[in-house]
């Protein structure tokens, strides 16, 4: 694991049976089988999955270092662990520095060295400016990436003093920018000024409507396959779905939240997801806990089912499928493991897409996902 070890300097360790009440994990639940780090940090050679927690909330304008990462691991551990080849470790939470940036420091280095040794990172947050460390672990190893952030608000407004309310801005204009491509999933118009879409359009960047993303969950799976960085905050759902979230009673329901932390999970590309925004407080009966921690689950289930994906080379693997539209050929591929689909662009690589782009081309139109793709080239 070499330099790896070093991150203990910037981590408080678990205590397994303090999250289960001292009551233990039967047999069959994830908490009897993760690799913890209780005393010493575990083998992370053979992990797949590696949790780490950040209760940091100074972003939020709360000085209290947040308990919600041990309480959605108290529900985390608690669920059956049904997918035994996605090897899962908890290296235990993030330190709370004298200063805010010296919680992003201690967050960014920890998160930059597991991505440097290949794993997939999931930070359990903790407000939601902690995407600024998350991201930056991109920069200090120099990867170019496309991010994502599902929220219910986009969060650029300048003129709110809370750094969890602004972050954005940093990420998406600071210099130098490691930022190829956004997308904002399930943002509620009524909170968004139109203005900032006007934007983020000029900018070539996408941005979804809680209403679009509703009616057309699948056109989220290609979204996320081509992400490396995802950041979901707890805002994006509905107060019905998660209590200790107050600023709407409309957003994503619980199953579609999972539905797309499960689109994130099979992503070959994406390897950290952040989920933040949940305050212990406000929650009912650790109601959010519980919806944060079946979306883990989901997101493990998804990891499975993408390590069981064909690689593109692998032609047999797929149906070809050739066309053309405004005069251009291409070629669409289609799984017939998972039955997703790829799009094959003008250099000849290939993009995550969906059915509906290949009945778009097929009646002779340009695909928006293959246009965007162009402009951004």
């Amino acid at each position: 694991m070499g330099d790896v070890l070093n991150i203990t300097d910037f981590l408080n360790p678990v205590n397994r049976y303090h999250l289960s009440h001292d009551e233990g994990y039967l047999e069959g639940q994830i908490g009897n089988h993760i690799a913890l780090y209780e005393e010493e940090l575990p083998d992370l050679d053979i992990a797949d999955v590696v949790l780490v927690g950040c209760g940091e909330q100074r972003g939020e304008g709360s000085d209290n270092y947040s308990a919600g990462p041990d309480v959605i691991r108290s529900q985390f551990y608690a669920l059956y662990y049904w997918h035994k080849d996605i090897r899962i470790a908890d290296v235990g939470n993030i330190k709370s520095g004298a200063g805010i940036t010296d919680t992003y420091a201690a967050l960014r280095t920890v998160v930059s060295e597991l991505l440097h040794i290949g794993k997939t990172v999931v930070i359990l947050g903790g407000s939601h400016d902690l995407t600024l460390a998350q991201y930056d672990a991109y920069k200090v190893l120099n990867h170019i990436i496309e991010a994502a952030v599902i929220d219910g608000l986009i969060d650029l407004n300048m003129d709110n003093p809370l750094r969890s309310r602004n972050f954005l801005m940093e990420i998406l204009t600071g210099e130098p920018n490691f930022i190829r491509h956004y997308n904002h999933i399930a943002f509620q118009s009524y909170f968004v000024n139109p203005h900032m879409l006007e934007t983020m359009d000029k900018l070539r960047f996408d941005c979804y409507r809680l209403g679009i993303v509703k009616e057309h969950m699948e056109e989220m799976e290609p979204v996320l396959r081509n992400t490396n960085m995802l950041s979901f905050d707890i805002a994006a759902l509905q107060h019905a779905a998660a209590p200790s979230n107050y600023l709407s009673p409309n957003g994503l329901d619980g199953e579609q939240a999972c539905m797309l932390t499960r689109f994130a999970g099979m992503s070959p590309n994406l390897n950290s997801i952040g989920i933040y925004g949940y305050t212990v407080e406000n929650d009912i009966q650790q109601l959010t806990a519980k919806q944060i921690a079946q979306m883990l689950w989901y997101f493990v289930d998804g990891k499975w089912q993408g390590k069981h994906e064909a690689l593109l080379a692998e032609r047999d693997n797929f149906f070809e499928f050739n066309t053309a539209f405004a005069e251009i050929d291409t070629v669409f591929l289609q799984s017939k493991k998972t039955g997703r689909w790829w799009m094959q662009l003008p250099d000849n690589s290939y993009i995550a897409c969906s059915y509906q782009d290949y009945i778009q081309a097929s009646s002779n139109e340009i695909p928006e996902r293959w246009l965007r793709a162009q402009e951004r080239s």
